[in-house]
């Protein structure tokens, strides 16, 4: 069979390394509106409900008896469910209609009306409605904090950057379950080295997760997955009562805790009952609610590459979001497990959420390069940390990442290695050597780092774990040491869990250990104009990215020798037969001294010297002071030479030869794309115009393809041509133009 070569390039596009799978409800793979999936319905006798969705109460399975009783507010279900479900939909896009008000009507559906309302909305109006109904009014970001080798000096260090780059959270887990006592211990030093106030957790196994809770290691916790049907709860061990129990044992020991879920690992875990994936997740979203968790991990998560290999299945990510928001939850929204083999995929599924803003963007931010994510691979990563801040500059968003300089991120991750050196000593740890913190203050992965002995690690760690130690002598000990300002956030951080405010709903804590929340930072958005803005300070920081550069520092006045010193010999007159006269711009070799495609100007000078010299005339040069437009050059160039041709080129590289008697627009021939000329092209622009004198026919020069020149170099064309324009002396005559090399 004969193959279009263009649909075989394509093949081999990373998109296709994706997996596409056609939808099959019976199985489970349908992403939403399954034909499968029950009516909209509600019948409440007596304040109770009686019926839900087509199911009576004597056939409510647990999943449906928990939301019956704990997580429908039976006050207004009967009113909610009565209002259409595309009123509804308008309702959430509308920025007249408040947060409050959706959320009180919400609260009172029913998973398959949530569904309903969702089916109505296209992706466009859910991220309105999103940007709405997230509950904290400044959106957030969490980061992932792990390396292969549990190396606990590389851990602190990257806590610390991560911290001072903004995230609001840190998450970490371990290769190896023994060391989550010194993981969480890291990133707890690590994090307040970098930023007083962020929440760190350690995601191992719960009993483990609590113990590192009550010694003060961990502020928060996300590990309590639910599920939407009975037999996949039961296959995890759990039924929502027990979730209940577990998360209010976090809560009252002052641990902020979520409950994580996402479309699709009902399908995965091969319990799906034949529902479409957001159902079900519309039922783990009211299991959340009613077990009184404050907030939701929840994006599909783990089970994103299921959801996305689904037709919409990206649109029901964004629905399960949005339902979470709408059902008054903190939503930590995904992002993190690897999508899809393409960049432009990935990057179109962020902005699902990074636009209309979450209360957390991703629910972990590989802040470490991929092959040390122990989470199985980030979406983004270290490597994608200045693309994302170049977006967020791009279109004033703020996703929750800050711009930090190298200099700045050095310090900070060697201060984070001293404070665990200290800590460490003082506690009687395995020792932290000096170029072990040289080496995590430098690294790139944890190959990078000296091998440590891991057995004696993991035996402190333990110790550390059964031992009287808590979180307080990890303070002394900074505090002894000479770190007393990580020594007050780390006991404030002691301090916070007492208190209990950043156990409200989608609740971060400020530099100042101020809880900013659904109470205290109340999303208000109803419309241009409201809401959250990305202004002042904040947007001062967001801009300000490493790689941004003042004009003069992109195009100094002279960053270098021109090759080439040029002396001006009085006005310029028309020549004898046998040259080619270059015309020069106002500012060439005077002021600016290379060309766009790194050439020096001496270099460009010689090189078309040589050209016509190489066709038996001589150059002659002149400088134009009146004009820089190329054009203008060349056709003033004509004017003076005897030959009647003539060269004209800026100062950024760009040529024309022109002949005399053609209007100023047109030419012999046009070199536009200075980046892409070189030596030999100048080489032959200047043989070519000496071969129209003479009357040969000229030969092709030599360009070089570069489809990325115009995106590489465009502002710095610009600003070498108001180079050029500020050089420009009105109605000044051509100057002669005497050359000396400089070597």
């Amino acid at each position: 069979m004969l193959r279009s070569k263009r649909f075989e390039v394509r093949a081999r596009r990373p998109v296709n390394l994706d997996t596409f799978v056609c939808e099959d409800p019976a199985l489970g793979l349908v992403a939403m509106n399954s034909p499968n999936d029950p009516a909209p319905s509600i019948t409440v006798v007596k304040g109770r409900v009686v019926e839900m969705d087509g199911i009576e109460e004597t056939d409510f399975d647990t999943v449906d008896r928990y939301i019956a009783a704990h997580a429908i507010d039976r006050s207004i279900a009967e009113e909610a469910m009565a209002i259409p479900s595309l009123d509804l939909a308008r309702k959430l896009v509308d920025i007249v209609t408040p947060r409050d008000a959706l959320v009180r009507l919400l609260s009172g559906c029913t998973p398959a009306k949530l569904c309903q309302i969702m089916s109505h909305m296209n992706v466009v109006e859910m991220m309105m409605a999103l940007q709405k109904m997230r509950a904290r009014r400044t959106p957030g970001n969490q980061a992932h904090v792990t390396n292969w080798r549990e190396n606990p000096v590389l851990m602190a260090a990257d806590a610390a950057e991560a911290a001072l780059r903004g995230f609001d959270e840190l998450e970490t887990t371990c290769r190896v379950a023994r060391m989550a006592p010194f993981n969480a211990l890291a990133l707890l030093v690590g994090s307040q080295t970098g930023r007083g106030g962020v929440l760190t957790q350690c995601a191992v196994e719960e009993a483990l997760n609590l113990r590192l809770g009550l010694k003060g290691l961990t502020t928060y916790a996300e590990t309590l997955s639910v599920y939407g049907t009975d037999e996949a709860l039961r296959d995890g061990d759990d039924t929502p009562w027990s979730k209940g129990f577990l998360a209010s044992a976090y809560a009252s020991r002052g641990i902020k805790i979520r409950f994580t879920s996402g479309t699709g690992s009902e399908t995965l875990m091969g319990y799906e009952n034949g529902k479409s994936m957001l159902y079900l997740e519309a039922r783990c979203l009211l299991l959340a609610k009613g077990a009184g968790a404050q907030g939701i991990q929840n994006g599909a998560i783990s089970c994103v590459a299921l959801t996305g290999a689904l037709p919409e299945g990206v649109r029901a990510i964004l629905a399960e979001n949005l339902i979470a928001a709408a059902l008054g939850l903190e939503v930590a929204s995904g992002n993190d497990a690897m999508s899809s083999h393409s960049d432009m995929r990935k990057t179109a599924k962020l902005m699902l959420q990074f636009l209309p803003g979450t209360d957390f963007v991703t629910s972990g931010y590989s802040s470490m390069p991929r092959r040390d994510n122990m989470f199985g691979g980030g979406n983004f990563d270290a490597e994608d940390l200045d693309d994302w801040m170049v977006i967020q500059r791009d279109m004033r968003v703020n996703a929750g990442i800050l711009p930090i300089t190298e200099e700045q991120a050095v310090a900070i991750r060697l201060r984070a290695g001293q404070a665990m050196q200290a800590v460490f000593r003082a506690l009687g740890f395995p020792e932290i050597r000096d170029d072990e913190i040289e080496a995590a203050a430098m690294a790139y992965h944890s190959d990078d780092m000296p091998e440590r002995d891991l057995v004696a690690d993991i035996a402190a760690a333990q110790s550390f774990l059964d031992g009287p130690l808590t979180a307080l002598d990890v303070a002394k000990a900074l505090d002894e040491a000479g770190f007393e300002d990580i020594a007050r956030n780390v006991l404030a951080m002691q301090r916070v869990r007492v208190v209990g405010d950043y156990l409200q709903p989608a609740a971060v804590l400020d530099a100042d250990f101020a809880a900013r929340s659904a109470f205290t930072d109340r999303n208000d958005y109803l419309g241009p104009g409201t809401g959250y803005r990305v202004e002042g300070e904040v947007w001062d920081r967001l801009r300000a990215i490493p790689q941004e550069k003042s004009a003069i520092q992109m195009v100094p006045i002279t960053s270098g020798s021109p090759g080439v010193v040029l002396k001006a010999c009085g006005r310029a007159g028309i020549g004898a037969d046998g040259e080619v006269v270059i015309g020069i711009g106002p500012a060439f070799a005077e002021g600016l001294d290379h060309t766009l495609c790194g050439l020096s100007h001496g270099e460009v000078l010689a090189a078309l010297s040589e050209g016509i010299r190489s066709m038996g005339l001589a150059p002659r040069i002149v400088r134009i002071r009146d004009s820089a437009d190329c054009g203008m050059i060349g056709w003033e160039a004509t004017q003076l030479s005897g030959s009647g041709i003539g060269i004209g080129i800026q100062s950024k590289g760009t040529t024309v030869i022109q002949r005399k008697g053609l209007a100023p627009l047109d030419n012999l021939e046009l070199f536009s794309q200075a980046p892409l000329l070189s030596r030999e092209a100048y080489v032959q622009i200047g043989a070519n115009a000496a071969s129209h004198a003479i009357g040969k026919p000229p030969m092709p020069v030599p360009v070089r393809v570069d489809n990325m020149s115009r995106l590489r170099l465009i502002v710095h064309a610009m600003l070498m041509h108001k180079r050029e324009i500020a050089a420009v002396t009105s109605d000044a005559p051509a100057e002669e133009m005497e050359m000396q090399l400089v070597v």
